[in-house]
């Protein structure tokens, strides 16, 4: 393909200056065209990173013939939909996790990405973290076997605001959303689909409409087992916290940072180019499209993730 791979960003709030910061740093990528609900500040962010196209509808940049790739960082709610527009007009497109929230929608997607024939990936940055990426390693030389993960993820998050402490025009969910990283790479770290899964949610809030509370337990078909918390009424340490405990060692995984049982931190920073897992999940989606070739973290590599938070949702349902 040509030298310059063009991208429209939709969404610059916190998660969409990330992408634009890591951008910043791979080679032939440009980003033309941003989107987003408030003019005045999508321009305002246009202007501090040279994009010189404004949208308010995410058509407008569809129609633009320069724009090869899309990269979505918008609502949850809206994922899926723009996913399958981005496809039907012939982009390449990387939508922020989840790439759905219902088995449906998850379904509908694969089958626009299998009729386009473009490259469609998922942020699911878990994957790329170096932290991550070093258990991987450690897993596929047969050097570690995963016996448990168990895995907090917290937040203080009473109120509809972002990561950036902005007000939000939609609603988060611990299970679609935040459950959706832990579920993928516990198959993912596995190498091994899970066969069993198990829910509980506390109380649902008032005005959000959505459980503030919630427990998770996996099993995969190779005998692992991940135990998982969630909570927006956590007023601590904030963040997404794994541990692994395998036959050969035990390691704690704090996004790109990673230490073994004894709080010892393990250099990480030769595990890829970057320390970045945004700027790695970035690098994965622009080589594929490069290359011709399926990305890790594609929609259809992540899929079954959306099967088994699927037959969650229908078992806290029920």
């Amino acid at each position: 393909m040509k030298q310059t791979i063009k991208v429209a960003l939709a969404g610059p709030g916190a998660f969409g200056i990330k992408h634009l910061d890591a951008i910043k740093n791979i080679a032939d990528v440009e980003v033309v065209s941003v989107i987003g609900r408030d003019p005045e500040q999508t321009a305002k962010v246009a202007a501090q990173y040279g994009i010189p196209h404004v949208a308010t509808d995410l058509a407008q940049s569809l129609a633009l013939p320069e724009v090869d790739a899309v990269i979505l960082c918008t609502p949850t709610q809206v994922h899926a939909a723009q996913a399958i527009a981005c496809l039907q007009a012939g982009k390449h497109v990387q939508v922020e996790i989840p790439m759905a929230d219902s088995w449906a929608d998850a379904q509908a997607l694969i089958d626009a990405q299998k009729a386009a024939g473009k490259v469609a990936m998922v942020g699911h940055t878990r994957r790329f973290n170096p932290s991550h990426q070093w258990v991987n390693k450690k897993i596929a030389a047969g050097e570690f076997n995963i016996q448990q993960m168990d895995v907090q993820t917290y937040f203080f998050r009473r109120t509809n605001i972002n990561a950036l402490g902005q007000p939000r025009s939609w609603t988060d969910h611990l299970l679609w959303h935040h459950a959706a990283h832990t579920v993928d790479l516990f198959a993912y770290q596995c190498g091994s689909p899970i066969v069993k899964a198990n829910a509980i949610q506390g109380p649902i809030h008032p005005t959000l409409g959505i459980a503030m509370d919630m427990s998770i337990q996996l099993k995969a078909a190779n005998g692992a087992i991940c135990t998982l918390s969630l909570s927006f009424n956590n007023d601590g340490p904030l963040g997404t916290f794994f541990r692994y405990i395998g036959d050969s060692g035990t390691y704690i995984a704090r996004y790109d940072d990673l230490y073994n049982g004894k709080e010892e931190k393990i250099d990480v920073s030769q595990v890829d180019v970057s320390m970045n897992g945004i700027e790695l999940q970035d690098r994965e989606f622009f080589a594929a499209i490069r290359e011709g070739r399926e990305p890790n973290a594609s929609v259809g590599k992540v899929f079954d993730c959306y099967r088994v938070l699927g037959e969650l949702e229908k078992q806290l349902a029920d």
